[in-house]
């Protein structure tokens, strides 16, 4: 039998979730592990999500900027050298696993085994990995093992990329391909839909839902959906039946309720219906609690066994880096505290960005949540169409919706669909956590000619 090696912290993931802690109670003294298969200080946003999807997407919204400044007298259309894209995408990848990786070599008393961790009881974590099996007795284990892609069972489906193809580094897919057809109309859908569309690629979005993005608040989705490139297809309320092979790419053949089968013939295709929690081996026999969202955790990170926090896209309560990263710090300093509750996650004041072209954000508490919850509001709305930076970038479509409690004027939340939404979400998300009013908003003065402007705007009509 293998040497326990006796720990104040093991994280099991190394991304978001993970090391903030680990980095946190390493400066602090303490004796921390992280353990990831990967073996490199990093979640899935970095290896295959939102860091290398980004990458390639402002690429494609330059070509398309530049495609509409052409006709106002600019030089003409970018020519898309897709691999040269990818070796950009490549590159910002290789630059930040770099940077972890001197960021770790900082802090000796931090350490990273590449290996699965499976556990043996509740302080007591095996890692299997290529050097053969360690064994860990933590006093604390933060849970941060992520997600990982669903992929659907149709006949054919083997045919089809997912964005792991599309986004890891060296991946699959390195030449645009013509044409594309995705299944699934989430946020990765849709995103990968609108980025290849930029680039020159036809593109067909099958959804089984009446709608894309399902789950997102119907009005913002209408008006994204108003804004997005028509040359996507986007076909609603659409089963797919099966794909196959052909001397030119694939063909899928696709239902619309209990209409005839149809049929879309395109270069490649590719899979986007959702991810799932990854749970590591062994949890739910020591008794931890897991249901379909995942791990069972508090708002201060706990699971039901008290030294043992979740957090991340492992828990399912806000499947986000951004999140990840505060709900690890969250967890940091609840372990710092002997496990008593000094700090906890505040879902409600989390930004979340489609990224598509154009984009939408949403923060807080959004219209169909409040008619759901019978919570009352009032609204101010900013329409981008009277915006001079809209105006300068010829993307006056969308707007800024901000809901605010009667009365106090205490702002809930609010949607940005349009120009700068990811950016402005993340203003509108700290006037939430400060629990700020409509005059507090009012009386700030946005830089100008910026889209933030708007946020006083709106505000301004409502005192």
């Amino acid at each position: 039998m293998s040497a326990v090696h006796e720990l104040d912290l093991l994280t099991v993931g190394a991304g978001g979730g993970a090391y903030p802690a680990a980095f946190l109670l390493a400066r602090a003294g303490l004796r921390v592990v992280m353990v990831d298969p990967k073996g490199v200080m990093s979640g899935n946003c970095l290896a295959e999500g939102c860091v290398p999807s980004k990458a390639i997407r402002e690429m494609a919204a330059h070509r398309a900027r530049q495609q509409k400044f052409s006709s106002w007298g600019l030089p003409g259309e970018i020519a898309v050298n897709y691999p040269g894209i990818v070796a950009h995408k490549d590159s910002v990848q290789k630059e930040r696993y770099d940077q972890h990786a001197r960021e770790m070599a900082e802090l000796p008393g931090l350490r990273l085994v590449a290996g699965r961790a499976r556990f043996l009881d509740s302080h007591t974590v095996v890692v299997e990995g290529e050097r053969g099996e360690e064994r860990f007795h933590a006093r604390s284990i933060i849970v941060a093992s992520g997600s990982d892609i669903v992929r659907p069972d149709f006949p054919g489906s083997d045919l089809f990329l997912d964005s792991r193809d599309v986004f890891a580094l060296n991946p699959t897919l390195t030449e645009r391909p013509a044409s594309l057809v995705i299944v699934g109309g989430g946020y990765i859908g849709l995103e990968t839909a609108t980025m290849f569309r930029a680039l020159g690629t036809e593109v067909t979005l099958i959804e089984k839902g009446p709608q894309v993005l399902s789950g997102m608040d119907t009005a913002m989705v209408r008006e994204l959906c108003a804004l997005l490139d028509p040359g996507i297809r986007i076909l609603t309320n659409a089963s797919v039946l099966k794909a196959e092979k052909t001397e030119s790419g694939l063909t899928l053949s696709y239902q619309i309720g209990a209409g005839p089968p149809e049929v879309v013939r395109a270069e490649r295709g590719m899979v986007a219906v959702g991810r799932r929690p990854v749970v590591p081996e062994g949890f739910q026999s020591i008794g931890g609690e897991v249901t379909s969202r995942g791990i069972v955790a508090d708002l201060s990170c706990q699971t039901s066994i008290p030294h043992i926090y979740a957090t991340g896209d492992v828990n399912g309560i806000a499947p986000l880096f951004h999140a990840a990263v505060r709900q690890s710090l969250v967890a940091a300093h609840n372990i710092l505290a002997g496990g008593r509750t000094v700090d906890a996650f505040n879902p409600a004041a989390v930004p979340v960005t489609v990224f598509t072209l154009p984009e939408a954000a949403w923060v807080g508490i959004v219209p169909d949540e409040a008619r759901r919850r019978g919570i009352p509001f009032v609204n101010a709305r900013y329409d981008f169409a009277e915006d001079s930076r809209a105006q300068i970038l010829g993307e006056s479509g969308g707007g800024i919706t901000l809901l605010f409690e009667p009365g106090s004027l205490r702002l809930l939340g609010g949607t940005v669909v349009g120009v700068d939404a990811a950016s402005l979400v993340g203003e509108i998300g700290l006037a939430v956590a400060g629990r700020l009013t409509a005059r507090d908003l009012a009386h700030f003065p946005d830089q100008h000619p910026m889209a933030a402007e708007g946020i006083g705007k709106a505000a301004r009509s409502l005192v």
